[in-house]
């Protein structure tokens, strides 16, 4: 039985390498063990395209992977627009950020409507349909209106808002029945699951049977909780690697005896790198004896530059890094280094693996790997400090991080302290907790989990 994967991005096998994650690792598996079909946007667009839309196809290892192109238009559209202007931000509870335009809405939907069409012929009528992602919201619905019936999952990575956020959505009530063309509909934490089952609950159409069921029009979806992980061996694996390797050494030579703290983020208005900047100046202020001891490593690559509110915060991260290397550098030490660039997957590890604290303080995130992926990069032996926003979705399960509220910039700085100045049997026994929790639901378990969710849910829905 194949399996048949939709996404917004699609892990081509000449991109596995490098900087693909966990989860694209993790997909092509699930994908290689029985056949199937990875289908989805190849990341372009061009000013037109000719109708019918033609579709990409490559094949490795017995998978097919599939992709279309986007014109400008539905790129500026559906993916800037609707899917990062709209549901993003109200997704991570920051309404100042969402602008509804009507043009945006409907391209969201006419993209949708075009995987849908385009949808390459599957193998069976019993091989699973996965759908990832608030980019891809209504195309379930949208399969079953042009007579799909294979099992047909959808799984949210960020996270779902309360209802009196959720309410602010134009359309708000038509993308909660499209949901519920699914079978089954997973969410990282049950706090996600719990907002799900409120909203739905405000909807005359649709009726709430449990907290794991509800009915539209007839057809039961089934709701649950699936915390993705990490492949734990593979992460530990390649930050040995990153450790031994050119820039790991010369990370090393560069920081001298100085600890090293680190975040890895996406450029984000979610990920809450400003109130961290200012929480490591009050940190150095107030605590003279890291002066010159710690350095502060932040990589953010740059994501959406076309969105202006990220152009927004990147200017104001260039001018509180610069206003705090001015305030506190030496001669021989930048208390702060500040990128907006990428790294090789591996070199990304093997820098986690020799920080003394990693810094993971969103707003709000649906799952957070990077937290998990410091965890699993440490030295067993003599491991760092997660420092951890308890609105991430990554601490229901790390409660054995150090965890701080991201809203509060004197918290996180006595946060920072507490873990520099954490002894050793205390580093151990949190470490010790963590990596036994993300060895126990690692991202095979997350993915096995989920599709045997899945093909219960299908054999009990209608």
């Amino acid at each position: 039985m194949s399996l048949i994967t939709i996404s917004n991005r699609v892990a081509l096998p000449s991109q596995l390498q490098g900087a693909q994650g966990g989860l694209a690792v993790g997909l092509r598996s699930a994908l290689e063990d029985g056949g199937g079909l990875w289908f989805g946007w190849d990341g372009r667009h061009e000013p037109r395209l000719p109708d019918p839309r033609p579709l990409a196809v490559q094949n490795a290892n017995g998978v097919r992977y599939a992709t279309l192109r986007l014109t400008r238009a539905e790129y500026e559209r559906f993916y800037l627009g609707f899917s990062n202007q709209v549901l993003w931000p109200l997704f991570h509870y920051r309404l100042p950020y969402v602008h509804c335009q009507r043009a945006d809405r409907e391209g969201y939907w006419a993209v949708n409507r075009l995987f849908a069409d385009r949808l390459p012929d599957l193998p069976d009528a019993e091989s699973p349909i996965w759908i990832h992602d608030y980019h891809f919201i209504p195309l379930g619905q949208m399969l079953r209106e042009r007579g799909i019936t294979n099992p047909l999952g959808f799984f949210l990575h960020t996270p779902f808002p309360a209802w009196d956020v959720y309410r602010a959505l134009p359309d708000h009530q038509a993308l909660l029945e499209a949901l519920c063309a699914h079978d089954l509909v997973g969410f990282q934490t049950d706090l996600d699951r719990d907002n799900f089952l409120d909203c739905l609950r405000h909807t005359d159409a649709i009726e709430v049977i449990d907290t794991a069921r509800a009915r539209y029009r007839g057809r039961v979806v089934h709701i649950g909780v699936f915390p993705i992980g990490i492949d734990v061996d593979s992460v530990a694996a390649h930050a040995r690697h990153g450790f031994y390797s050119q820039q790991g050494r010369r990370l090393q030579a560069s920081l001298g005896d100085r600890r090293l703290i680190i975040g890895v983020d996406r450029l984000d208005y979610s990920k809450g790198l400003d109130i961290r900047f200012e929480a490591y100046r009050r940190m150095l202020e107030r605590r003279r004896e890291h002066r010159a001891r710690v350095v502060y490593l932040q990589i953010a690559p740059i994501s959406r530059g076309e969105v202006p509110e990220y152009d927004e915060i990147r200017r104001e991260l260039e001018y509180q890094a610069g206003h705090l290397n001015c305030q506190f550098a030496e001669y021989d030490w930048a208390p702060l280094r500040y990128l907006n660039r990428g790294f090789h997957r591996a070199n990304v590890l093997g820098f986690l693996s020799r920080a003394h604290v990693g810094l993971v303080t969103p707003m709000r995130d649906g799952m957070n790997l990077v937290a998990k992926e410091f965890v699993a990069a440490q030295d067993p032996d003599d491991p760092g400090v997660l420092v951890l926003s308890h609105l991430a979705g990554a601490a229901r399960e790390l409660d054995a991080a150090v965890l701080v509220n991201p809203y509060d910039p004197d918290e996180v700085a006595e946060r920072l302290h507490q873990a520099l100045t954490m002894p050793l049997a205390e580093r151990r026994e949190r470490w010790t907790r963590m990596i036994r929790c993300l060895r126990e639901q690692d991202i095979t378990c997350w993915r096995d989990d989920y599709l045997q969710a899945l093909q219960t849910a299908a054999g009990a829905s209608g």
